[in-house]
């Protein structure tokens, strides 16, 4: 053996394994499971959704390098969170928004829901759901002017909110009502069916409409990777099962359908609840996390004031999470209770023999 031979080590910080998952692949992911949704959005409601999109995503887009070029910090528009953020605030807002609301949104989801607590991986809320909750309480009005579906009804990309045609959304019909579910058809106006509620020629936000498009898209992720099925599994099934229990009218299946299927339920299920930054990253975290979005979306539309309870079930939620966490963490490998508990025991001796001194 060469006694002169230099051996070199290159020492790095963890991880140690590369993958081929970044975060650009994930939110790549994440866009084109939200082809389907932005393409009956804009079938619906016309041109107009498509670029009140567009505007949402180069706010968003605009803002966050605003920020971080001003605080002398490296550039991410690479990565494509914000794009997807702006996506979601478009699809959680009806089709009528004036383009300078949406801007206002972005730049709260953005700045300071975002960058503020320092940027991606940082943040405790969802920011494009942050957004659409600061516009409600800003601008109720606009984001309550439902436009009704269909071709011939198409708003234009140059009006403004008066000259909406507009119609009811299928949980304004179905809040306090007890009439909705026994009488079919029941859904707005024109009298919708079921299949109209679940394909998505109904009123309501622009990307929440089609709950077809929003399993498609929903299945696509599961497929690739990118979520997994606790969280909108445990969501889902727990609407379900309280909506058919508690039904109002005397059809309990139709009833828990048209919850399941209305408002943006299978759009917060799949696409908000599932936030990497926001949610439990424990499975048993995950399906916690999951069931209190179910009932809390349920009794806010049971008993709020407003037919909607998605957004705000999935925002305290999200509040939730540090603590769902702490609760449902695995116990380290090769650790056994009586161990952690003799650790506990031998701290708060600590702790206490530090006090007597």
């Amino acid at each position: 053996m060469n006694e002169n031979k230099e051996l070199k080590l290159t020492v790095s910080s963890s991880p140690h394994v590369n993958s081929p998952v970044s975060t650009r692949s994930l939110m790549l992911d994440v866009l084109i499971a939200l082809i389907p949704a932005l393409c009956m959005g804009v079938y619906f409601f016309g041109p107009r959704a498509l670029v009140l999109t567009l505007v949402s995503v180069a706010g968003c887009e605009a803002f966050e390098m605003l920020y971080r070029k001003l605080l002398k910090k490296p550039g991410t528009a690479g990565d494509l969170s914000a794009a997807v953020t702006g996506v979601l605030l478009a699809f959680v807002c009806p089709v009528a928004l004036p383009y300078w609301t949406i801007l206002i949104g972005d730049f709260f989801a953005m700045m300071v829901v975002k960058q503020l607590f320092g940027g991606l991986g940082k943040n405790f809320l969802n920011p494009a759901l942050a957004g659409r909750a600061f516009l409600m309480l800003s601008y109720p009005v606009f984001m309550t002017t439902w436009v009704k579906p269909g071709i011939n009804n198409w708003f234009g990309i140059t009006a403004a909110v008066g000259d909406a045609v507009t119609a009811a959304t299928p949980m304004g019909t179905m809040h306090g009502s007890t009439v909705a579910a026994a009488t079919l058809p029941w859904l707005g106006e024109a009298g919708s069916t079921l299949q109209d509620l679940f394909i998505g020629n109904v009123g309501g936000c622009i990307g929440e409409v089609s709950a077809l498009a929003l399993i498609i898209g929903g299945a696509y992720l599961i497929f690739r990777g990118v979520i997994n099925i606790r969280i909108p599994g445990a969501y889902i099934g727990t609407v379900a099962v309280l909506t058919l229990i508690f039904a109002k009218g005397d059809n309990n299946f139709m009833w828990m359908l048209s919850q399941l299927f209305g408002g943006g339920l299978m759009l917060g299920a799949f696409f908000m609840a599932t936030d990497y930054v926001t949610s439990p990253c424990t499975p048993k975290g995950e399906i916690i996390f999951g069931v209190g979005c179910g009932l809390l979306t349920v009794f806010i539309r049971y008993f709020g004031g407003y037919p909607e309870g998605v957004s705000y079930a999935i925002l305290l939620m999200n509040v939730c999470t540090p603590i769902i966490e702490k609760y449902t963490h695995p116990s380290r490998f090769g650790v056994s209770k009586e161990d952690l508990k003799a650790a506990k025991e031998a701290a708060k001796a600590a702790k206490k023999g530090g006090a007597e001194a």
